[in-house]
């Protein structure tokens, strides 16, 4: 497999990210979600990173502070032939890292059922199911993962 890459999100990256979106669109994302990405791109948010190999944007993630200090992580996604490469998990990792870095003890998801069981896997926790929640059929799974500091 080629290097992957982690650099923040550039206004140039747009097509890219909106692409990956469309190849996981209706698997992970209800296909009214569209628009909701692209306000959110269009905002330019400092923390949001993009995954590249070989110098193609494949994936993107954001890991954000919001109110009362609860840290959440925004718009995960990865291109369907990067998946089973190891690169979700390349992610996760980084995701949790920035979230320990901004003194988070836990990360908050919001996943639809269909991309839970991932989340699951770094043992993220359902708290509420919303049925319908990202559109018909697309339930909206809030999740926690609590941060244990990595082994030294």
């Amino acid at each position: 497999m080629s290097e992957v890459n982690f650099r923040r999100y550039l206004r140039s990256d747009r097509s890219a990210c909106l692409r990956i979106f469309d190849n996981n669109t209706p698997e992970f994302f209800a296909p009214n979600e569209p628009e909701d990405f692209q306000v959110f791109l269009d905002t330019m948010p400092p923390e949001y990173e993009v995954c590249e190999v070989a110098r193609q944007v494949i994936g993107s993630y954001g890991v954000f502070q919001e109110h009362a200090g609860d840290t959440h992580l925004h718009w995960i996604l990865l291109d369907p032939s990067a998946q089973g490469r190891g690169i979700g998990s390349m992610i996760m990792e980084r995701a949790c890292t920035t979230a320990r870095n901004q003194g988070a003890e836990e990360l908050l998801i919001t996943a639809s059922h269909r991309s839970a069981p991932f989340f699951a896997r770094f043992d993220a926790k359902e708290e509420k199911v919303t049925p319908d929640g990202w559109g018909k059929d697309m339930h909206r799974v809030d999740m926690r993962l609590v941060l244990t500091r990595p082994r030294r």
